[in-house]
């Protein structure tokens, strides 16, 4: 098969109606402020948490920003992003209606951040893209076979899979997903999407009313102190009618809306997993590596043969959810909507999420057309409020599809453990296609799950055999991740002084086994009395395991400048 080579494009800003604003109008600020004590070597120099307002150095610095206006804007060119653009356009072009959708993604290049061992369903893609054959999608590999089977530590016990239960893949395609949404992205420029690569969402705008005007992309030249250099320049304002939110598992914007909103006062914590391979994020032993484990169960007999003789050629990392049906929350709010990943709509027990993703990104836009079109609309808001959306989703096969396999998960880890989950799986969903008249807690948020290091036994892992195990520096060489090195760390701390007073003293530091990526570290003081925690921002793969795990949820993942990160090709 041919390798298409995109070169990276730098795409200049359509500026329509270009006009100066000011930047009273922002999102609220939720992080604590508060200033580390002296002691305290400092770490943090992030504007969100020592605001530029009260900083000295940015004194008579201009802080007007240039904004533009969309009809939607999207932030996240990933599965659900691109297929409600495409869809949006779809639907502008059959009514012959002018409708200017903008998508902005903090990868380099569409596709770049994304990491799948994607077995795609292609249910939403048939019903998005009919013809996806003939304008070449890369679905190139169809299922041929499955197999299932729990691994002992030694022995590989095989697991019949019947018809009708989730992880038949019979009709799939494999796929790397990276080139799946690169084509995607073709497909909405084709279309008269406007794709924005390299330009990060950093902040949510919000109208007098309260209601979300768009966002505002990533400031660029601020050193490592946090202070202005001699080529700083704002970020540009995008606004719209709606804003909707596609970044992703743990989104940093959509955390931001969970508060200011209360989007999930009504459901439960989302609970994660990290894919290097899906290690559950809610485990309790603080001395616990998921890479590490990740290359031990490579070491397995039935794994080991399909892996001697290949060659490693490229490595990343991505938490996904795994709450189901009851982490879904409220999903609208005025002038936005979550889609995809971001909410989390992943079906567990299938491990798939990128056509459930896009089905909601293509609901989304369905809705917000009606509304944005409707010329009798009386909005109470600036921004318009689209409950429609909610009430399509759950008419749809994806709330059927994901309220049927709701006590899968936690039947396996609260309640029954391994075979007793097998077993409730077997007899409630392969006969009663989970139509049992309850439904299953989860155990609360995975930063919660961490047990005192001195109540667990220490992990011995096996030393890398640079064959079929590696280590992690090498491994994060593959990743392809690169960010500008002169900027404040992206991984901000609340407070400077919790990483030894509470993460290293009661758990041993758990960071620097839970990143993928090496990028935190507990390094001697210059002084030689004690402990401090060096993060290595640099290495960072975007996966949000941190900002999700941290037991202290002291880290808060913000965007670094656009286009910083991995660049995967086809992960």
């Amino acid at each position: 098969s041919m390798l298409t080579v995109l070169l990276s494009c730098y795409y200049p800003w359509c500026i329509r109606a270009l006009k100066a604003v000011r930047a009273e109008h922002v999102a609220p600020q939720v992080y604590s402020t508060r200033w580390s004590s002296s002691t305290v070597p400092r770490i943090t120099t992030h504007y969100t948490v020592y605001p530029r307002d009260k900083d000295p150095r940015w004194e008579g610095m201009e802080m007007e920003r240039f904004a533009d206006e969309a009809d939607v804007v999207i932030v996240g060119g990933g599965p659900a992003g691109l297929s409600a653009a495409i869809r949006l356009k779809q639907l502008a072009n059959q009514h012959e209606k002018e409708l200017r959708v903008c998508v902005v993604e903090k990868a380099s290049q569409i596709g770049a951040h994304t990491l799948s061992g994607a077995c795609l369903e292609p249910t939403a893609l048939n019903e998005l893209i009919p013809d996806w054959k003939e304008r070449g999608a890369p679905l190139n590999t169809p299922v041929t076979e499955d197999k299932f089977a729990i691994l002992t530590e030694k022995y590989r016990i095989p697991v019949p899979i019947l018809p009708g239960l989730p992880m038949n893949n019979h009709g799939n395609y494999l796929v790397r997903l990276g080139h799946f949404v690169r084509w995607l992205g073709e497909q909405a420029e084709e279309l008269g999407v406007e794709l924005y690569p390299g330009y990060a969402a950093a902040e949510v705008l919000f109208h007098e009313d309260g209601s979300v005007k768009g966002i505002a992309t990533n400031d660029v030249g601020i050193g490592k102190d946090g202070s202005p250099k001699d080529v700083f320049e704002r970020g540009m304002e995008l606004h719209a009618k709606v804003t909707l939110f596609g970044e992703g598992c743990h989104g940093h914007l959509a955390k931001q809306l969970y508060k200011q909103f209360n989007l999930r006062e009504n459901c439960e914590p989302q609970t994660y997993a990290i894919g290097l391979k899906e290690v559950g994020l809610d485990y309790t032993n603080p001395y616990l590596s998921p890479f590490r484990e990740f290359q031990r169960w490579k070491h397995h007999p039935s794994i080991m043969s399909t892996l001697e003789g290949g060659n490693r050629i490229a490595y990343g990392a991505r938490a996904l959810n795994e709450g189901g049906f009851q982490s879904i929350p409220k999903l609208t709010f005025p002038g936005g909507m979550l889609i995809g990943c971001s909410p989390g709509f992943m079906n567990v027990p299938k491990i798939k999420g990128t056509h459930t993703a896009m089905k909601s990104g293509m609901l989304a836009a369905e809705t917000a057309f009606s509304k944005i079109t409707d010329e009798n609309l009386q909005s109470e808001t600036a921004g318009l409020y689209i409950p429609e959306y909610k009430e399509a989703l759950e008419k749809s096969w994806i709330w059927k599809e994901l309220y049927a396999v709701r006590n899968i998960r936690p039947s396996f880890h609260n309640y029954f453990g391994l075979y007793g989950g097998m077993l409730y799986t077997g007899i409630f969903y392969w006969f009663l296609r989970g139509k049992e008249p309850w439904t299953l807690k989860h155990n609360g948020l995975d930063s919660a799950q961490l047990k005192p290091a001195k109540d667990c036994a220490p992990i011995e892992y096996p030393k890398p055999d640079g064959k079929i195990s590696f280590d992690l520096l090498s491994s994060v060489a593959l990743s392809g991740t690169n960010h500008e090195h002169d900027q404040p760390p992206h991984l901000t701390l609340k407070d400077d002084s919790v990483p030894v007073a509470q993460n290293l003293a009661i758990y041993d530091g758990p960071e620097q086994r839970f990143c993928p990526a090496g990028v935190y570290e507990y390094v001697p003081l210059e002084t030689g009395d004690g402990m401090r925690l060096q993060i290595n921002a640099q290495n960072c793969v975007h996966c949000k395991t941190c900002d999700i795990k941290d037991p202290s949820q002291n880290i808060n993942w913000v965007v670094p400048e656009g286009s910083g990160g991995p660049a995967y090709n086809g992960m």
